[in-house]
């Protein structure tokens, strides 16, 4: 893996000179996101060597660096999933090469399913915490002490600093800024009545199919971690009705503006 690291680092380098702190995962309905991105240079995944490639509609499938809220970025336009038939090491390879780049802070969103009644659709959370239920993890394997730790801590995924700070901005922007925790499947069928029940009952509060295994690695690289949710319908077990992917699209793109506002002002006020 160093080998296939290094030389997407070195074609990444060897034509911008960006040299970015923080990196960006844009999720579901939230890559037009990327257009906000002052001065970037455009790096097509099927162009980048080592890459997976994007199947999963609306995910562009572009690595874009440049400047956002005065501070040099790279960010993730799509990201990969388990249900598409990647490995975990090839869903979070871009996260290592964020690191290699000189990445320090991570900021990963996605679309996901509300199950916390007091929560609606088109609202954002905060993640503090989240559950794997993924039966897989990327770190699985033969270990290289080069990247990290074999058993990286847990406790504090979600960066304590970086939390406080989000939830302020939200308060001075008025943003309606939820809080819970992440449950993660590995997809593609969405969740029945009991899942969805089960899920409520052992803690999470929203529900995906992306974003932990890249947490685990950006902990693992001892990077700091914020993670933020756009809540784009509710699933309530006795009152459960189909969501189309379509829907799901169109939620996160309603709910895009004022993330990316959010992410804008947090970025502005990182202290590197």
């Amino acid at each position: 893996m160093l080998k296939e690291i290094e030389d997407t680092k070195q074609y990444i380098f060897s034509r911008i000179k960006v040299k970015p702190k923080i990196g960006i995962v844009l999720g579901t309905g939230l890559g037009r996101l990327g257009n906000r991105i002052d001065g970037k240079k455009v790096f097509p995944y099927e162009d980048i060597p080592n890459f997976p490639k994007a199947t999963c509609e609306d995910h562009q499938g572009n690595l874009i660096l440049g400047s956002l809220g005065g501070k040099e970025i790279v960010a993730m336009q799509g990201r990969f999933h388990f249900y598409e038939g990647y490995s975990m090491k090839e869903i979070t390879f871009p996260i290592r090469i964020f690191k290699s780049l000189g990445v320090e802070v991570l900021i990963i969103t996605n679309a996901s399913g509300g199950l916390n009644p007091q929560f609606s659709p088109e609202d954002m959370m905060l993640i503090v915490d989240h559950i794997n239920l993924t039966g897989d993890n990327p770190l699985i394997g033969s270990h290289l002490y080069t990247l990290g730790p074999r058993f990286p801590d847990m406790s504090q995924s979600y960066t304590k600093d970086l939390l406080l700070l989000t939830q302020r901005i939200a308060l001075e922007e008025k943003l309606n800024l939820q809080k819970g925790v992440y449950a993660c499947v590995p997809g593609p069928s969405m969740e029945t009545p009991a899942e969805t029940r089960f899920l409520r009952i052992i803690g999470a509060d929203a529900v995906g199919m992306s974003t932990v295994p890249e947490v685990l690695v950006a902990v693992h690289s001892r990077m700091k971690v914020l993670g933020l949710s756009v809540i784009t319908n509710l699933n309530l077990p006795d009152s459960m009705k189909p969501h189309s992917y379509e829907e799901i699209i169109a939620t996160a793109n309603k709910t895009a503006p004022r993330l990316m506002r959010l992410i804008e002002r947090v970025i502005e006020e990182i202290i590197l």
